[in-house]
């Protein structure tokens, strides 16, 4: 029992009473069964030692089902060796299971999602990633795929990366998108943030064409790395980056950028806002285009100002002020 409790406290991230739940020599089964009921969730092995050879229906079934029923507390049994519980006991594990143990204490239910036996490689990948935290890389993304898919059940959430030659600000914007959160920092701040989040929850990033190593986190992170690419992501403003990488049609650029500028504002995505906005302006300036430099420049000092850095806000805006002046055509009335 201390190897079940050791993987249950590593993987699912409970707080295990072992000893406080020892059953002494002669000790009553169903009376510890109700010492457990101060926990919030119930494992009772089962063993030839401590499962009585005759055991009245009415001696157990107050406070194996029907007390922690009317509690609200989880209870489910653990059979260590070849004795037979009740068969009304649900669920029941054998305690060389301990991964569909785990499962059931993290909220799955009974044989949900188990790995397939003739799959080797997904196996090897559960022990070194599902069943503690930490980091693999496969070089197939089918593999990484149905590793995902199999495996959902032991973290609390899954989260699927395309990387590739994606910028750093896109892909942490795409991952703190994935999450639900609101990255309206820069990007430092942005993956501070993302780590402490992270690392404090059972979450699997699966890294979809090469690893990034900033968004690596430990923790309770683990993180899957396929060396292959994944579909595209699905990612509001993945097609807007896009654009930037691919688009040779300058009118289209400066759609695509007016149109990431409102989503990436919508989304809280002050950092990619940041990012786009300087390519914009840059390639805006090489084109001689002043109205959509100077357009791209007014947006990053409204961005700089909002980060609490008006100092570079007025360098910013001071540049973009003088560089555009200089080249309107001065009127002269006589």
């Amino acid at each position: 029992m201390e190897r079940v409790a050791s993987f249950l406290e590593r993987g699912a991230e409970v707080r295990i009473f072992l000893e406080e739940g020892a059953l002494e020599a002669g000790g009553d089964l169903a009376a510890k069964a109700r010492e457990g009921q101060m926990a919030d969730q119930i494992l009772v092995f089962f063993s030839r030692s401590s499962l009585p050879s005759r055991w009245a229906r009415a001696q157990w079934e107050d406070a194996l089902v029907k007390e922690p029923a009317a509690e609200g507390i989880r209870i489910a049994f653990v059979r260590c060796d070849d004795c037979v519980p009740p068969k009304v006991l649900s669920p029941l594990f054998d305690i060389n299971r301990v991964r569909e143990i785990k499962r059931w204490i993290r909220g799955s239910a009974p044989g949900e999602a188990a790995a397939p036996e003739h799959v080797p490689d997904l196996e090897v990948l559960g022990i070194a990633i599902a069943d503690r935290a930490g980091k693999e890389t496969t070089p197939s993304f089918a593999l990484a795929d149905e590793f995902a898919r199999v495996f959902r059940p032991d973290f609390d959430a899954v989260v699927r990366l395309e990387t590739g030659e994606r910028r750093l600000a896109a892909i942490a914007g795409d991952l703190g998108w994935q999450l639900g959160l609101k990255l309206e920092g820069g990007l430092p701040d942005n993956l501070e943030r993302l780590r402490a989040f992270c690392e404090e929850r059972r979450v699997l990033i699966v890294h979809e064409g090469g690893e990034v190593p900033e968004l690596v986190f430990g923790g309770q992170t683990s993180t899957l790395v396929s060396e292959e690419t994944g579909p595209p992501s699905r990612d509001p403003l993945r097609p807007i980056h896009a654009v930037f990488e691919t688009e040779e049609d300058w009118s289209l650029l400066c759609q695509a950028a007016r149109q990431g500028r409102r989503v990436a504002r919508e989304l809280g995505r002050i950092a990619e806002l940041y990012d786009m906005m300087q390519a914009w302006a840059a390639i805006a300036k090489a084109r001689a285009d002043r109205i959509a430099q100077d357009e791209a420049a007014r947006e990053i000092v409204w961005i700089l100002e909002g980060w609490g850095h008006p100092d570079e806000a007025r360098r910013v805006d001071f540049r973009r002020a003088a560089e555009f002046d200089e080249q309107m055509p001065l009127l002269f009335e006589f």
